[in-house]
């Protein structure tokens, strides 16, 4: 039998690799993972967020695929999207009422949710991504906004914010 690799302190892990996330799991596994972290740890706000997620994700599969489905990492992706999208609107209505404490909440839970997103694009990558699709689809005006927004989506796989990419592409059409 081989030995495992060895590790100062840790046995064949290794924390330096370990981000709080595993490469090799599906993301599904991952947040159970983390579920069953927030418990050992009681960590009541990040287990709420976590489960919360869990529910979103079910529901997202369930609707997609059927009862007997099973999360893929994108359909996770757009879970963790969609309840992001939510806590910002949650945040600009707790502002507006005057509910700072609950607006931290939410930013908190925010925080927690964007720990599953994929290495956001910079400002620049995600310039020059757009002004490629401009130039290969041939867009002149504004509508062609639509066809450009698909394709910038498409190239961009999950890692662009479509209101900043929206915004963008809105600024780069003529």
């Amino acid at each position: 039998r081989r030995k495992r690799p060895s590790t100062a302190k840790h046995g064949w892990f290794d924390p330096a690799q370990y981000r709080g996330l595993s490469v090799d799991m599906s993301l599904a596994a991952q947040v159970d993972d983390q579920i069953k972290e927030a418990m050992k740890a009681k960590d009541a706000d990040r287990l709420g967020v976590l489960r919360m997620l869990k529910t979103a994700i079910k529901y997202a599969v369930i609707e997609k695929y059927g009862a007997d489905g099973a999360a893929k990492d994108e359909d996770v992706i757009t879970a963790v999207r969609k309840e992001i999208k939510k806590r910002h609107d949650s945040i600009e209505a707790f502002t507006k009422g005057g509910r700072a404490d609950q607006a931290a909440k939410e930013q908190a839970e925010v925080k927690i949710l964007e720990s599953y997103l994929p290495q956001a694009m910079a400002e620049a990558e995600l310039e020059t991504l757009v002004k490629a699709v401009i130039a290969e689809l041939k867009a002149t005006d504004k509508k062609a906004m639509g066809a450009v927004m698909k394709a910038c989506q498409a190239k961009a796989a999950g890692r662009a914010d479509n209101r900043a990419l929206s915004a963008l592409v809105g600024k780069l059409l003529p």
